[in-house]
């Protein structure tokens, strides 16, 4: 794919996707669409949360808002136009929408404000928006794909087997072929760090350690993937051989450049998950520890009791 004849304008002289009678929707507009439809509903379901009294964290509805901002950054504006023909900013891309916006999505548990808020079947036995919604999480398709045995290898091979394949040359030929990588990216994040965050209910619920290895499991070959960028001698990528002319940029350090991104966003994700689930852990042992002492109040301490009986027998059979 050529791109030497673009300017510094970016515009790209690709024909806007036609829809029905006339109706023209640009690629571009098909995040834009997606973005705001899921502000909307996000916001939705807090206002029908606190119509009937109930709280919602500001926290996570600014996490879920800031997650969707991040999407459309990349994907709405000129960035993607650039993304198109130099290396390193397609990686600013991938890495945000794969790595840093799952992140900010899932803080925002969107799954778990969906069933507070989505309606329950209007009669027994029959099923609503959120006996849907819960028969989805606890169905064999979900287990499979929220797994680690998936997840992982899935991960890495989004940036090995597409990247060293002619497949990201194919895809990159068009811009349906962009938006669907991205897509792709997106998916793949959020499905990864889905049972790591554990902030939304799911198949697979692992402890705060096996979380934590998961995650080391899969940030490693990120930077494995930067640091090959980066040693290369030649540019690895069809697609970015030849970046046009008036931006003035080499493509062997554009690809460079590429590659200390990959290799940066390896680390920033890791601390913020960690930061994430340290928070996490300590409340978690800090409501055992209340539940610990009310169950104590309840019972008079009978635990505490018996365990001070069986010191006294101990020292009784002592003497």
């Amino acid at each position: 794919m050529d791109h030497s004849g673009h300017g510094m304008d970016m515009e790209m002289d690709l024909p806007p996707f036609t829809l029905g009678r006339g109706l023209e929707f640009s690629f571009d507009a098909f995040f834009l669409f997606g973005s705001l439809l899921g502000l909307a509903l996000y916001g939705w379901g807090v206002l029908r949360l606190r119509r009937r009294g109930d709280a919602w964290p500001v926290r996570r509805t600014v996490s879920f808002v800031v997650g969707v901002l991040s999407v459309a950054l990349v994907m709405c504006t000129k960035l993607n136009d650039y993304g198109m023909v130099l290396f390193s900013v397609h990686m600013v891309q991938h890495m945000v929408i794969s790595m840093l916006s799952p992140i900010l999505l899932l803080l925002g548990a969107p799954v778990t404000l969906a069933l507070r808020a989505l309606p329950p079947a209007a009669r027994r036995g029959t099923k609503g928006p959120r006996e849907l919604l819960l028969m989805l999480l606890h169905s064999r398709y979900m287990r499979v794909i929220t797994h680690p045995v998936f997840t992982i290898p899935m991960f890495i091979a989004s940036l090995y087997a597409l990247y060293f394949t002619p497949l990201f040359d194919f895809l990159m030929d068009s811009r349906p072929g962009h938006i669907a990588m991205m897509v792709h990216f997106l998916a793949v994040g959020l499905v990864f760090f889905w049972p790591i965050m554990g902030v939304d209910p799911g198949p697979h619920r692992p402890g705060y350690v096996m979380r934590m290895l998961e995650l080391f499991a899969g940030m490693p070959f990120h930077a494995f993937f930067g640091i090959a960028l980066m040693m290369a001698s030649e540019p690895m990528i069809a697609t970015y051989t030849s970046p046009p002319a008036s931006l003035g940029v080499d493509a062997l350090q554009d690809q460079q450049w590429a590659g200390g991104i990959a290799w940066a966003f390896s680390e920033i994700p890791s601390v913020l998950v960690l930061i994430a689930l340290v928070y996490q852990w300590y409340h978690s042992e800090q409501r055992a520890a209340k539940r610990s002492d009310r169950a104590a109040d309840r019972d008079g301490d009978k635990e505490l009791e018996a365990y001070n009986a069986y010191l006294a027998s101990l020292q009784a059979r002592g003497r």
